[in-house]
């Protein structure tokens, strides 16, 4: 089984990997294909939302303020909109990450 991963009762061939607990109002999601050396924006940036990023294929790197996370596949990090941010991909092939806006 991967890392992470649990089969839930009454459940066969199946692994399911929880990534996030209640998180605020949904205002909209976007899957993106971050290519090599791709991502952004150039200049961190603010808003009043926050992002859910989740990646599927991959890897991301996180900007925030002056801190750097990186989020691997199947793996899932809020980030606080107010703190200035942009989001890179981390490897030398293409990454996949759903990007959830939240209250």
């Amino acid at each position: 089984m991967k890392n992470g991963f649990i089969t839930p009762p009454d459940h066969i061939n199946f692994e399911a990997k929880k990534l996030f607990d209640s998180v605020g109002e949904v205002i909209d999601g976007f899957v993106a294909y971050l290519n090599l050396n791709g991502g952004g924006p150039v200049e961190k940036h603010t808003h009043p939302h926050n992002h859910l990023f989740i990646v599927t294929k991959g890897e991301a790197k996180v900007l925030l303020g002056d801190e750097e996370i990186v989020i691997k596949k199947d793996e899932a990090f809020l980030v606080n909109g107010e703190i200035p941010h942009s989001v890179w991909n981390n490897i030398d092939e293409e990454t996949v990450m759903i990007g959830i806006s939240v209250k």
